[in-house]
């Protein structure tokens, strides 16, 4: 017998009539339409808790008609509105509870591509208009969110000149070739700032740069060969997969630093 974890409403009796399909059936079918999706893919979307398959006694994904419909409207909308998954998630759980709810207009490209999130108000998080590839990233050739200025940022982020320059003297942050600082320089900057008024100094993050090194080194030994493929729409899906690592490589970092100091003798 299959036991359902999923809680959300199942429309339309073809999801009741139609007999559960494994992982891999349900990859050939959203093929038709999104070529680029994977496993690995749809297990991170119900990681992210966009579909709750059922499972079997011995752990095996099942998955409905309305599980399949649901995949394919979430990758519909990152597709065509560029909408991140917290905001699909909310929609679409709003939709199982009977709600009238509009579609959510189109994100910021920022929300797009960052898989972190600016926060609200960030200067740089306006981002420019830009072209983007089917899976609703900005292709390697895509104009990156806008830039500010050193006075802008500093005033961002509620520092002094000497701060910024000892920042950048230990490579946490530096401008792009035009001088300007892109949203994830203003996040880094607020998120050293925050650091320092618990006394930790720009020496004591090198560490932690390195780390961040490390980590994208791992992410980019995955989509490497992707980024390098023929096909245009495997290129698209090497940014997505780095997303989706890059945002599963944060989450691990965080849950190995709480369990350090869980451990540690108080």
């Amino acid at each position: 017998m299959l036991q359902s974890r999923s809680g959300g409403a199942r429309r339309g009796t073809a999801a009741a009539k139609s007999a559960p399909m494994s992982i891999g059936a349900v990859l050939n079918l959203l093929r038709d339409e999104f070529p680029e999706v994977t496993i690995s893919k749809i297990r991170f979307l119900e990681s992210e808790g966009l579909v709750e398959p059922q499972r079997t006694p011995s752990g095996y994904r099942k998955f409905t008609a309305a599980d399949v419909e649901r995949l394919s409207r979430v990758l519909r909308m990152q597709r065509d509105h560029y909408l991140p998954l917290r905001v699909i998630k909310e929609h679409l759980d709003a939709l199982d509870r009977g709600e009238e709810v509009a579609l959510p207009g189109p994100a910021r490209p920022s929300d797009a591509i960052d898989p972190f999130g600016s926060r609200e108000g960030d200067p740089a998080s306006a981002a420019a208009p830009q072209d983007r590839d089917p899976d609703g990233s900005g292709g390697a050739d895509a104009p990156r969110t806008a830039r500010v200025g050193r006075a802008e940022l500093l005033a961002a982020v509620g520092a002094e000149e000497e701060q910024l320059a000892e920042w950048e003297s230990y490579g946490l942050i530096g401008p792009a070739g035009d001088g300007g600082y892109d949203a994830e320089a203003v996040a880094v900057a607020r998120i050293v700032a925050d650091l320092g008024r618990y006394g930790l100094e720009p020496r004591h993050l090198r560490v932690v740069k390195a780390s961040a090194e490390r980590e994208a080194g791992l992410v980019e030994q995955v989509v490497a060969p992707l980024r390098r493929h023929r096909n245009p729409q495997t290129r698209a899906h090497a940014e997505t997969t780095a997303r989706e690592l890059a945002t599963l490589a944060v989450r691990l970092h965080a849950a190995l630093v709480r369990s350090a100091l869980k451990t540690r003798p108080h």
